[in-house]
C-alpha cells in the first residue's frame, strides 16, 4: 500500500540509462556523457540524486574500465560522507561492487579513503582573500571517521592485495609535521585504527608514526623546550602581575586561596613540542588498549606488539643520537611486566657485546642499559644485580683481552662500548646503591667488593677520564664513603693532563665547559612534555636534592668492618620511596652554564671536593 501510495521520487535526468550513455560514448558520441560529468560533479546535488545514480553505476561496473577513469574520479568526489544514511550505505555498496569489478580503480579508491583521514578545511573568504582557514572540527567528525574505516574494511574485504597497495598511500598522506595539532592528532589516531582490522600492516604502520616522531622529537632539543617555558612563565607572571594591579584591594582578597588553573597550563609553550606531547599521549593509549582487555593485561597481545616495538626500537632508535622522548614507548610497554623489561634488558645486552655491531650502536645500547636500570622503577633490584655482574664480568674480559695487547691505552675510537658499560654500570650504581646496601649492610658491601672496581678504574684504558664528569664525581664520592676504590688520585691525574676549554661567559667571566668525548647521552633523562608524562611519572625514578647535611655525609668514608647493626648517618632514614637515591643528578646536558629550569627532574651535575 506504501509503495502504490507513494509517487516515485523526481529526479532530473537527460539523456537515457547510463548503460546507454556509456554505450554511447564508447561509439564517440559525448554529448550525454559530458552532461552526466557535469550532474554528478554539481555542488548541490541531492541526496536522492546521488542515490539513484549510484544504484545505476552499481549496475553498471563492469562498464567503468580504465578508459573511464576520468569519470571514476567524478564519482570519488562525491560528497558522501556528510549526507544521509541512505547516501553513505549505497556509497559503500558502490565502493564493493566497484573494486571487486574493476580492481584497476583500487587506488583511486584507497586515496579517497584516506585523504578523509584529516578534519576538512575551512576557508572564508572576503574579498578574494583567505580571512580564516582552519580545521573543520563539528561535532560529525568522530562518525566520520568511523564511516571512512568501514569503507576501507569493505575494499579490503573484497580485494585481498589491499594492503600492499594501502601502505604507500598512508606514507604519502601524512601530514607535514608544521600542519595543526588537530590534523596529526587525527591522522596518527586513524593510521593506529587501521592496524586493528589489517594487522599485517601493523609493523609498518609504527615504523611509519615513530619516524615522524623522532623527526619532531630532534627538531626539539630538550633545551629549547625548557627555554620556552621558561619563557612563556616569565611572560605569564608578568600578564598576572599587570592585571592584578587593575583590581582593587578586596577583589584581590577574594581571589587569594582560589587557584584558578588555566587551560593552558597543559599546553607546552613550544609548539613542535605541542604536536609531540599530543602525538606520544595517542602513542600510549594505543599501547595500553592492544596489551589490555576488558582491563587485564593480554600476554599474547602484549609480546606481539613487544616484538612490533622492538623491532622500530632497533631500526629507527637505536642509530639515533640524543632523542629525548619518543624511546619512552619502550619503557613504557616494559612496565606492563617484569618479563618484558629482561627481555629488553636482554635484547640491549646482545647488541652492545656483539662485537660485528658498528661501535656506536654498542655504545648506545649500553647507555640505554644504565638509563633503563637507573630510571625505572619497576625492575626490581634483583634484576640489576644480574645485570651489574653481566656487564662487570665483562668489563673484566675485555680488560684482560687488552692488558697484553698494543692498543691497552685511553681511546675512545678503540674502546667505545667498554667506557659506555663503565659510564652504564657507575650510574646504575651512583642511582641504586641504597638498594644494593638496603637491609644488609655487610652483605650488600661484600656484593659491592666482588665486582672489582678498583680494577675497572685502575685499567690502562683509564674510563674515569673518559665518562661524563658528573658521573665520575658521584662515582667516586659513592665508592669512596664505602671504601670500595678510591678515584680522587686518579681524577686529579686526569685533571692535570686535560687541557681546559676557555670561554668568555656573562660579563667577561671565564668559564671551563666540561667535555663529553663518548657523545653519550641518558636516554631515559627526566621526560618533560606535560600531558604524556601523567603515563610515565608514576614508574619513573626521579632524582632528588641533596640537602648540605647529606653531602657532607657523602664525603665520610664508614667505618672500617661497619655492620648493618650500627649507625650509619649516609643509610639511616635516607632510602626515599622507591628506594631511589637522593643526591643532584648527572645528566646527559654536561655544563656549567645551563639554565636553571634544566634542573627540574635531572639537575646540572654534580661536584663533591676531593679530600685534602
Amino acid at each position: 500500500d506504501e509503495f502504490i501510495s507513494s509517487p516515485p521520487r523526481k529526479t532530473v535526468r537527460f539523456g537515457g540509462t547510463l548503460t546507454e550513455i556509456l554505450l554511447k560514448y564508447e561509439k564517440g558520441d559525448t554529448t550525454d556523457f559530458e552532461l552526466l560529468k557535469h550532474q554528478l560533479s554539481d555542488p548541490d546535488i541531492k541526496d536522492a540524486q546521488i542515490i539513484n545514480w549510484l544504484h545505476e553505476f552499481r549496475a553498471s561496473v563492469a562498464y567503468l574500465t580504465k578508459e573511464l577513469e576520468q569519470l571514476v574520479n567524478i564519482l570519488l568526489k562525491l560528497p558522501w560522507l556528510r549526507r544521509s544514511r541512505e547516501v553513505v550505505e549505497e556509497y559503500l555498496c558502490f565502493l564493493g561492487n566497484l573494486v571487486s569489478a574493476q580492481t584497476v580503480h583500487l587506488r583511486p579508491c584507497l586515496r579517497m579513503i584516506v585523504s578523509q583521514f584529516v578534519p576538512p578545511r575551512i576557508t572564508i573568504r572576503e574579498d578574494d582573500v583567505d580571512i580564516s582557514d582552519s580545521d573543520d572540527d563539528d561535532e560529525n567528525i568522530s562518525e566520520n571517521f568511523d564511516t571512512c574505516h568501514r569503507a576501507l574494511q569493505t575494499v579490503a574485504g573484497y580485494v585481498p592485495s589491499t594492503p600492499q597497495f594501502l601502505m604507500p598511500i598512508l606514507v604519502e598522506f601524512f601530514p607535514f609535521i608544521n600542519k595543526s595539532e588537530r590534523t596529526l592528532e587525527c591522522y596518527v589516531h586513524n593510521l593506529l585504527r587501521v592496524t586493528v582490522y589489517i594487522p599485517t600492516l601493523r609493523l609498518q604502520i609504527l615504523e611509519l608514526i615513530i619516524e615522524k616522531l623522532l623527526k619532531l622529537d630532534v627538531s626539539t632539543p630538550q633545551q629549547d623546550i625548557e627555554d620556552a617555558e621558561e619563557a612563556a612563565n616569565n611572560s605569564a607572571s608578568d600578564e598576572k602581575s599587570t592585571e592584578e594591579g587593575l583590581f582593587d584591594m578586596e577583589e584581590d582578597e577574594d581571589r587569594k586561596g582560589n587557584k584558578v588553573v588555566s587551560p593552558s597550563t597543559e599546553r607546552m609553550a613550544h609548539p613542535l613540542a605541542e604536536r609531540l606531547d599530543i602525538l606520544m599521549t595517542i602513542l600510549f593509549s594505543y599501547i595500553k588498549d592492544v596489551c589490555h582487555v576488558d582491563g587485564k593485561l593480554d600476554i599474547s597481545n602484549t609480546k606481539d606488539l613487544y616484538r612490533d616495538l622492538v623491532s622500530v626500537f632497533d631500526k629507527l632508535i637505536l642509530p639515533t643520537h640524543a632523542s629525548c622522548h619518543v624511546q619512552y614507548f619502550m619503557f613504557y610497554i616494559c612496565s606492563f611486566k617484569l618479563g618484558l623489561a629482561e627481555a629488553f634488558l636482554d635484547h640491549l645486552w646482545k647488541k652492545l657485546q656483539d662485537p660485528n655491531n658498528p661501535s656506536v650502536i654498542r655504545q648506545t645500547a649500553g647507555s640505554y642499559i644504565g638509563s633503563f636500570l637507573a630510571r625505572a622503577k619497576f625492575i626490581p633490584i634483583v634484576t640489576v644485580k644480574a645485570c651489574l655482574d653481566l656487564l662487570v664480568n665483562w668489563l673484566h674480559k675485555y680488560i684482560d683481552n687488552q692488558d697484553t695487547g698494543a692498543n691497552a691505552y685511553c681511546d675512545v675510537a678503540l674502546h667505545g662500548p667498554f667506557y659506555s658499560t663503565c659510564q652504564a654500570v657507575f650510574y646504575t650504581l651512583i642511582f641504586r646503591h641504597k638498594q644494593l646496601l638496603d637491609g644488609n649492610l655487610r652483605k650488600g658491601l661484600s656484593y659491592l667488593q666482588s665486582l672489582n672496581f678498583e680494577r675497572i678504574v685502575m685499567c690502562q684504558l683509564n674510563p674515569l677520564k673518559i665518562c661524563i664528569p658528573s658521573v665520575v664525581n658521584l662515582f667516586a664520592a659513592i665508592t669512596r664513603k664505602y671504601q670500595l676504590v678510591f678515584c680522587y688520585t686518579i681524577i686529579e691525574r686526569n685533571n692535570r693532563q686535560f687541557i681546559p676549554v676557555v670561554r668568555s661567559g656573562t660579563g667577561g667571566d671565564l668559564v671551563q665547559t666540561c667535555t663529553n668525548p663518548l657523545d653519550s647521552f641518558f636516554p631515559f633523562d627526566p621526560y618533560i612534555l606535560k600531558r604524556s608524562k601523567k603515563t610515565i611519572d608514576p614508574m619513573y625514578q626521579f632524582w632528588e636534592e641533596l640537602s648540605a647535611e647529606e653531602l657532607e655525609n657523602l664525603k665520610k668514608p664508614i667505618k672500617k668492618g661497619a655492620s648493618e647493626d650500627e649507625d650509619d648517618d649516609f643509610l639511616k632514614g635516607e632510602t626515599p620511596q622507591n628506594d631511589g637515591v637522593v643526591g643532584i643528578a648527572p645528566n646527559s646536558y654536561e655544563s656549567n652554564t645551563r639554565s636553571p629550569v634544566s634542573s627540574i627532574g635531572s639537575p646540572a651535575d654534580c661536584y663533591v671536593p676531593y679530600p685534602l
